[in-house]
């Protein structure tokens, strides 16, 4: 409405200097000097009033964007004035500048809603631009740090010298572990970026989460594991031993006294001979146990090369056609054909000879049993190997114990090539893990960064 009054205005206005605009050129032509000056003096005054009404409303708006800007909600335009366009416009602008200073008054609220949100997290979080200037750090992180206030990564230094090289050469999305030692703690940080754009300003998000408990849960976990599987191996080779050392004793021995010699007969040595046999057996077992402990401890460091993929899958399928059966398919794929692994050529064929007759294992008793061999990337730009199996599967609560050292579910093996396999990929800066739908799809996947 207040823009309609203000055309009208603007309009009548116009059409009003046209017409006076016409007389004085019809005062020109017909020499009417007198009415001549007076249409001058009259078209003068009537731009000189468009052009101050003009700038009246122009002030105004200019004022209350400015006002805005500087988030100065109290500037009010008079509502009580004569002309009803300025009216109807300084009432659309107080009401539009109401609902503007209520929306922001909700930003407000939310914002702190969400700053303490972010105070009260239990990880710390900080954002820093590209000249290193910190714009926000919560508490947390300044406890874990020790240090307040954080203006600036360079302020990291003091806490730590490797600490602000670790945010100096943060990229992002990138993962990182650090170790912080001080006078009180040592604290295990795992730390993440995360990039950010504010305001057309280049931001980098680090969230910092101290993992020294959940690491601390988890190696105890991973020791009860091992513990429970070795004493289940040493108990299963020396409770025989035990037993038949019990019966041997009582041949030779009887009421305290030792037995002579000429008492003994033929049975009781012959079942004496054979009870030695035994324990040597399992003597032999437990040494066997051992080895394979100190061979999975004495890994040697990769040997690294370029190795071309495809070339790689194909060794593993020569290798593994000795070993399939008639319904058994086994697939080898490298996408891309020129993809490169900077690996140790001979200890990760190992792994993949490992992973490979498992899974052939596994699908040797099924029909259409199929087994493939993958290479390629995945979306984070790193290199993978994936071996692929319909195979039975994994059961949900076995998962999380095939990589325990000495754990098999086989009548045969030491179960110790999985776990084995796990560490040479570890020392390739990598990482094996397994996903399983039973009876469906069981894949072990090598990722390499």
């Amino acid at each position: 409405m207040a823009s309609r009054n203000f055309y009208l205005q603007l309009i009548f206005s116009v059409i009003l200097i046209t017409l006076t605009a016409l007389l004085l050129a019809w005062s020109i032509v017909n020499r009417w000097y007198f009415t001549l000056g007076l249409t001058a003096i009259l078209i003068i005054a009537q731009v000189h009033a468009l052009i101050r009404f003009i700038n009246r409303t122009n002030r105004k708006i200019a004022y209350f964007f400015d006002a805005i800007r500087n988030e100065d909600f109290t500037l009010r335009f008079p509502e009580k004035v004569t002309i009803k366009s300025f009216k109807e416009l300084n009432q659309s602008l107080n009401r539009v500048n109401g609902l503007i200073q209520e929306v922001h008054l909700q930003l407000q609220i939310r914002e702190q809603y969400y700053q303490e949100i972010l105070k009260q997290a239990s990880i710390g979080i900080m954002t820093f631009n590209e000249n290193g200037h910190i714009l926000f750090s919560n508490p947390t992180l300044e406890k874990l740090l020790n240090y307040s206030p954080l203006n600036h990564i360079k302020q990291l230094a003091q806490v730590d010298e490797g600490l602000y090289e670790v945010f100096r050469s943060f990229k992002p999305f990138e993962r990182r572990l650090f170790q912080l030692t001080n006078e009180r703690e040592q604290n295990q940080l795992a730390l993440k970026s995360t990039p950010l754009e504010l305001d057309g300003q280049s931001l980098l998000l680090v969230v910092v989460q101290d993992i020294h408990e959940e690491l601390d849960e988890k190696e105890t976990e991973s020791w009860v594991r091992l513990i429970r599987v070795l004493t289940h191996e040493i108990m299963n080779t020396i409770t025989p031993i035990a037993s038949i050392s019990d019966s041997i004793i009582k041949y030779y021995s009887k009421q305290g006294k030792q037995v002579a010699l000429e008492d003994l007969d033929q049975t009781q040595i012959k079942n004496t001979l054979k009870g030695l046999e035994v324990i040597k057996e399992q003597g032999s077992s437990l040494m066997d146990f051992v080895q394979s402990y100190r061979s999975m401890l004495n890994v040697p460091e990769p040997n690294k090369a370029i190795v071309k993929g495809s070339k790689l899958l194909e060794k593993i399928h020569v290798l593994m056609s000795s070993k399939l059966g008639q319904e058994t398919d086994f697939q080898v794929s490298c996408d891309p054909v020129n993809l490169e692994f900077f690996i140790d050529e001979k200890q990760i064929s190992q792994v993949l000879i490992n992973l490979s007759k498992n899974a052939l294992q596994s699908v040797k008793e099924i029909e259409n049993g199929t087994v493939r061999l993958l290479a390629g990337e995945d979306g984070d730009g790193n290199k993978i190997i994936q071996v692929v199996d319909n195979g039975p599967g994994i059961p949900a609560d076995l998962i999380d114990e095939i990589f325990v050292p000495f754990f098999t579910t086989k009548t045969e093996g030491t179960g110790i090539g999985l776990s084995l396999s796990r560490r040479v990929v570890q020392l390739h800066g990598g990482s094996l893990k397994v996903h399983s739908i039973p009876h469906q799809e069981t894949v072990f996947k090598l990722t390499f960064a």
